[in-house]
């Protein structure tokens, strides 16, 4: 069956791959086995060579990949490019960090004495081919943040990316092929998702990494738990961004915008779920509403628009099905809650706020995936951890408040990998990444996320 590039904003379907056959797998599966047994021996300082070679090119090719990333799943033009810039970043601090980072760890001699050893450290040495399940909201960052430090530790990796982004797939493999990694260290796998778990249980591969929806997360995880292979997930997200009376209201509602409608609104890290503390509920809800109903909804690929289309018409149907049901059991509709007028080709949806949310809406526990936003009111701070809490997820979370008691009481008691205050949730290169509850386990990025995929090995010496 033939894999399709459509493009979202106008249903327009740009390129078709045929998908590989069993044979076309077994020749890369090979090929990625052979490649490792030589590249885990090379050194840091090659890797590195080549990460940095990989990020210069990612640089002078960035306007052709934004328009790529645009084409595929329809984020704005200026997000794409900021997402290839963030790309190239992250490649060279994991070329320039990647071997302290897992440098050999010596014990005090008198903490192992009694152990007989005249000597003793810990070798953090590589597992092998690391296959990568990803999705399409990021298609390039989601790739590069476990491509570059699994390079980096002398894995191999396949990708198989989600199946409406096969030219940037593609794209990816190009990528490190063109900054001389050895062949096989870095290809992409053009499949569907029913000839992932036959990759999994490949005896080639060691581990297996996945980004993307929560059922997608269980399928992979049990088959990797079935083989015994090692499994990072990062899976949804329902992020709560609190509003506390001490916050710069005005800062607070600039961000809650930006937070909501990233990437027109999919991505796991967005602000979705606005508790807002009684005391400045209504001017933060006012606000946040008029800002969400200013924005300007159009063709990703021009540059005043700041909400592109979703990214398939099934994701747009999802969401609809989440609004219609609130709005059925009493939710105020702020603002949108609808397609948008004029804008039959594509898959647009209107930045929406919503209020008055219940327990009784699907939408309370679900994960909206697009632009729509949900606004609880908390009558103290109790209550707002407690809003902050009732999800599934867990993946970060955002709270607006100069209090240190307060900020301290979100530290020791949210549920989530993450807590920023007074700010956007963003991915760093030196911040670990992932989640709790069933936003997944594991960590990506940082020294937590390259140690992910490494044989830690007790090295002991008589």
């Amino acid at each position: 069956m033939a894999i399709a590039s459509v493009n979202p904003a106008t249903g327009e379907t740009l390129e078709t791959f045929e998908a590989l056959d069993a044979a076309g797998i077994e020749q890369r599966l090979a090929r990625a086995e052979a490649a490792f047994q030589s590249y885990r021996t090379t050194s840091f300082a090659y890797r590195a060579e080549l990460l940095r070679r990989a990020a210069d090119l990612l640089d002078a090719d960035l306007e052709s990949v934004a328009r790529t990333m645009t084409e595929e799943m329809g984020k704005p033009l200026a997000a794409a490019r900021a997402e290839a810039a963030k790309c190239a970043k992250a490649m060279r601090w994991y070329a320039e960090n990647a071997e302290g980072l897992l440098a050999d760890e010596h014990p005090a001699p008198a903490d192992v004495a009694d152990s007989g050893a005249a000597r003793a450290y810990v070798r953090y040495r590589p597992i092998g081919v690391v296959l990568a399940v990803m999705p399409w909201n990021f298609p390039f960052w989601q790739v590069i943040r476990f491509a570059a430090p699994a390079l980096m530790a002398g894995n191999v990796g396949l990708l198989k990316h989600a199946s409406n982004v096969p030219r940037t797939a593609v794209a990816l493999e190009e990528l490190f092929r063109r900054a001389g990694f050895p062949e096989g260290c870095f290809q992409t796998l053009l499949i569907g998702s029913g000839a992932v778990e036959g990759v999994i249980r490949d005896r080639r591969v060691a581990a297996v990494t996945l980004t993307g929806s929560e059922p997608a997360g269980r399928a992979v995880a049990a088959t990797a738990a079935d083989e015994v292979k090692k499994a990072v997930l990062e899976l949804g997200g329902s992020d709560p961004f609190v509003v506390l009376p001490s916050a710069d209201l005005d800062a607070a509602v600039a961000t809650a915008v930006r937070a909501r409608v990233q990437n027109n609104g999919q991505s796991c890290i967005a602000a979705k779920r606005f508790i807002v503390h009684t005391a400045v509920y209504r001017p933060f809800t006012e606000a946040f509403t008029a800002a969400m109903r200013a924005l300007t909804v159009g063709d990703p690929m021009e540059e005043a628009t700041e909400v592109g289309p979703m990214a398939s018409s099934q994701g747009r149907d999802d969401l609809e099905e989440l609004v219609e049901d609130a709005r059925a059991h009493g939710a105020g509709v702020e603002c949108g809650g609808r397609r948008p007028a004029g804008r039959e080709a594509g898959w647009f949806y209107e930045p929406t706020v919503l209020t008055g949310i219940t327990p009784a809406m699907r939408i309370h526990l679900g994960e909206t995936f697009g632009p729509v936003a949900t606004v609880y009111e908390a009558a103290d701070l109790d209550e707002a951890v407690a809003l902050a809490n009732d999800t599934p997820f867990g993946l970060s979370s955002n709270v607006w408040t100069t209090d240190p008691a307060e900020q301290e009481r979100f530290v020791r008691d949210i549920q989530a990998g993450g807590v920023f205050f007074n700010g956007m949730t963003a991915s760093h290169p030196a911040l670990p990444f992932g989640g709790v509850k069933r936003s997944g386990f594991g960590r990506e990025l940082s020294g937590h996320g390259i140690r992910e995929f490494c044989n830690i090995t007790t090295v002991w010496v008589a």
